[in-house]
């Protein structure tokens, strides 16, 4: 079923961080911060997979991200829906099958062997394809996924994810000097809003996580470590 009717961005966006907050998907711990996969400390961290495992409120989401993506570029928009391995390969499924599209998937680097291909499923030339991530940070893990379906012959201009960051002021402006536009469907403001809404951490914690959006790269270079 394509889902056509559903709540304004806003409303999307605070409900979306509600629910990563139910199911534990989001961690604040501005006094022992976590290091993110570029090795630079965070007070918080999202674990998207997490979403998988519950069924309602996945199946929401992805409503929520199919009605966004047409919203936002259109009903005809695409004619291949494209998943990230590893984590953007289920969500893309689930998409894929709302929007009646073929899904395929992007590999982070070539298998090297067989065909070795990047693009697992029937990507074809002068197709538009719209690629899903579970989130982005800055933008740059995009990219190689997008010069690999280009390179097929396909067209790639959107990229759609759960959450995004929203914090670092680069991010939209690398995406879009590749000719990518980005939807999403919360952001870290929203998820900090609607903790302090429901007082799902303490004061303290809210404080150092809100220090952290405020001036992120000046935060973790405070915080490294030596």
């Amino acid at each position: 079923m394509i889902p056509t009717s559903y709540p304004p961005a806003e409303e999307i966006a605070r409900l979306t961080a509600r629910m990563l907050l139910e199911i534990k998907a989001v961690h604040f711990n501005a006094r022992e911060p976590f290091t993110l996969a570029s090795g630079l400390p965070s007070p918080t961290y999202i674990d998207c997979r997490k979403l998988i495992s519950y069924p309602r409120i996945r199946s929401t989401l992805m409503d929520f991200l199919s009605v966004t993506v047409m919203r936002n570029a259109g009903l005809e928009a695409f004619d291949n829906i494209a998943g990230g391995e590893t984590a953007g390969i289920p969500f893309a499924a689930l998409v894929a099958e709302r929007m009646a599209l073929p899904m395929t998937y992007v590999r982070k680097k070539p298998k090297g062997y067989g065909r070795n291909a990047r693009i697992e499923g029937a990507m074809s030339e002068g197709e538009r394809v719209l690629l899903v991530e579970d989130l982005t940070t800055d933008g740059g893990s995009k990219l190689s996924f997008v010069d690999a379906i280009r390179e097929t012959g396909a067209t790639c201009g959107h990229t759609a994810v759960i959450f995004y960051y929203g914090i670092f002021p680069e991010t939209e402006k690398t995406l879009g000097d590749h000719g990518v536009a980005l939807h999403h469907l919360c952001t870290w403001w929203d998820v900090l809003a609607e903790a302090k809404a429901q007082g799902t951490f303490d004061a303290e914690t809210l404080e150092g996580v809100e220090a952290f959006l405020n001036d992120p790269r000046g935060w973790q270079e405070a915080h490294k470590k030596d």
